[in-house]
């Protein structure tokens, strides 16, 4: 069940990640390459809330089934 999940989870991070190359690839290139203009400790912060909404998004859904 685990690995069933983990490759579950793996596939969706690669279908989103794909979206925007698929849908805008010239609107996805130049964020790219603001995002290599930013500093290191932009892209920690960035990151660290990706992850931490992230996790709430993760924990809330998790909720949300076990209570209905």
């Amino acid at each position: 069940m685990l690995s069933y999940l983990i490759v579950t989870a793996i596939g969706l991070f690669l279908i989103f990640e794909g979206v925007l190359p698929f849908v805008a690839p010239n609107f996805w290139r130049r964020m790219v390459r603001r995002m290599s203009e930013q500093s290191d400790r932009t892209l920690h912060i960035t990151g660290f809330i990706c992850m931490i909404l992230g996790l709430i998004l993760i924990f809330a859904s998790h909720h949300y089934i076990l209570t209905h």
